[in-house]
């Protein structure tokens, strides 16, 4: 699987309501803080992001709320593939485990389980879905890219 493969899964996710990106962008900073005290609380989480990249992890929880809020309110499955591909490179290239993806994935699933409307979930989790099953696609890239030759890396 490479990009455009991504890019064509992606085309398969259906754009959220008004509604429903409404409310998350209301509740997006709540999110925000209880997704830090999450990730914050994990025993494992300086093995995942290395003890210097703490502060650079919450901003990542931060920068991603704004991203996908603006992903929900107009869904670009090429901008949301080249998006998380650069994260994907930028948070390797400064050490952050590729474990880090799945555990910080699954948080916000449960984290908008519980806090979100079960409308808004049920339109928001495809994209948490799509990005987590990828995930193994998105190291791959990631790790091919980094690795190329004349790389930024």
């Amino acid at each position: 699987m490479d990009r455009n493969d991504l890019i064509k899964t992606a085309e398969k996710l259906n754009q959220v309501s008004e509604r429903s990106a409404a409310e998350f962008g209301s509740r997006k900073e709540a999110l925000v803080a209880m997704m830090n005290a999450k990730m914050e609380a994990r025993p494992d989480l300086l093995d995942m992001v290395g003890a210097d990249n703490v502060e650079m992890m919450k901003d990542n929880h931060a920068n991603h709320a704004r991203f996908l809020e603006s992903i929900f309110n107009q869904h670009s499955p090429e901008i949301l593939t080249d998006t998380v591909l650069w994260v994907f490179r930028a948070y390797r290239s400064r050490n952050f485990s590729s474990t880090y993806w799945a555990a910080q994935l699954n948080a916000w699933i449960e984290i908008y389980k519980k806090e979100l409307s079960p409308e808004c979930f049920q339109e928001i989790y495809p994209y948490y879905n799509w990005m987590q099953i990828n995930i193994p696609t998105f190291n791959k890239l990631a790790e091919d890219e980094l690795d190329a030759p004349l790389s930024a890396h």
